[in-house]
């Protein structure tokens, strides 16, 4: 069995972030999205993983290499454009040959992996299996329905008045059946060859399709509110480590994790929480939900249910919070507010001035 990996897409719920990064390799917990589905993956015991690249094709390379970190031989997949997830299935054939495959979407998260489902899978061997879950606004998913037997009857994707709230998780199993699938459906309104056109087409010709609904926790982490979500769940499941330097008059409470060449000093640091290497925090409150990355700094400042990427710095700021903030950013206090007002005005103006 193998994966496929999607990975390109321009991830524009997540700009300005993505527009000098793949939306992919945005940390949680400092660890990127992809890293942990790629876990999941070899965790699951498949080891053959084709990633579907586009114009981030060189960030992504450069974090994945050849995937032995992961225990994982990668296969890089160029896609020219993001054309949809059934086009993404198309251009990997060659790669895929008549193996059955699992196909993960990179900036997806599921807690607790996907091992029995592709245990699952392996045992059934329906001709493919999606995963299922409730979402109170299913109009920004692919949508399943299904007959009063619980197997999936229709699917729709993105629809204006869903006939269910079962979105559709970013994780689907396939065997070979879905290539001819994929090669038969046209692009959607939008451009695209839909994946829920490729499993209706398999449902309409009686091919087995069947479903499991998921009551854990999965996101799709394209936009900045589920980012923090899902770096808050982590941060619940964190193994406290101090491996930096903390002074005495640092208060550390709950779940705090504090990498190697970092410095806490007069601060005070609320868990779950951490702090990456060479980082310091100065005269800081760090609050709950909070990931600092690498070579940061943090003085005279305070922050909470946010991540910060790598080389950014914060002084003097009073509080932050549900904030992403990107690499290498400066955040500093604004001038005051001058007490008089400079006005060149023409003739017959009308202006009014708050007291």
């Amino acid at each position: 069995m193998k994966a496929l990996v999607l990975s390109g897409g321009a991830g524009t719920r997540l700009r300005p972030i993505t527009h000098t990064s793949a939306k992919q390799l945005v940390p949680v917990a400092n660890k990127p999205v992809l890293f942990y589905g790629l876990e999941s993956i070899a965790a699951a015991g498949i080891t053959d993983v084709g990633i579907i690249v586009g114009d981030t094709a060189e960030e992504i390379r450069a974090a994945v290499g050849d995937g032995s970190r992961f225990g994982l031989t990668v296969t890089y997949i160029p896609q020219h454009a993001p054309l949809g997830l059934a086009h993404a299935v198309l251009i990997a054939r060659e790669f895929l040959g008549e193996d059955d495959f699992v196909m993960y979407l990179g900036d997806n998260f599921v807690v607790g992996g996907i091992t029995d489902l592709v245990d699952e899978f392996r045992a059934a061997r329906p001709d493919a299996q999606i995963l299922l879950t409730k979402v109170p606004d299913p109009r920004s998913f692919g949508v399943a329905e299904l007959d009063t037997d619980g197997r999936v009857a229709r699917l729709e994707e993105k629809p204006a008045h869903p006939k269910s709230d079962l979105a559709l998780v970013g994780v689907y199993l396939f065997t070979p059946a879905v290539h001819e699938a994929v090669r038969a459906i046209t692009p959607s309104a939008r451009g695209e060859l839909e994946i829920t056109h490729a499993l209706q087409w398999l449902i309409d010709r009686r091919l087995k399709v069947s479903s499991t609904v998921i009551s854990g926790y999965w996101k799709d982490t394209g936009n900045v509110e589920d980012m923090l979500e899902v770096n808050r769940s982590v941060l619940e499941l964190l193994t406290p480590a101090h491996e930096g330097s903390v002074d005495e008059n640092t208060e550390i409470i709950g779940r705090v994790r504090i990498g190697r060449g970092a410095t806490v000093r007069g601060s005070r640091i609320v868990g779950p929480a951490i702090i990456g290497p060479r980082t310091v925090v100065e005269n800081s409150y760090i609050g709950p939900s909070t990931s600092i990355a690498e070579n940061c700094r943090v003085t005279d400042s305070e922050i909470e249910y946010s991540i910060v990427l790598s080389g950014s710095s914060l002084h003097g700021v009073g509080r932050i919070e549900a904030s992403l903030i990107g690499r290498d950013v400066e955040i500093t206090p604004a001038p005051p507010t001058p007490a008089a007002h400079r006005l060149v005005l023409g003739d017959h103006s009308k202006v009014q001035i708050s007291a």
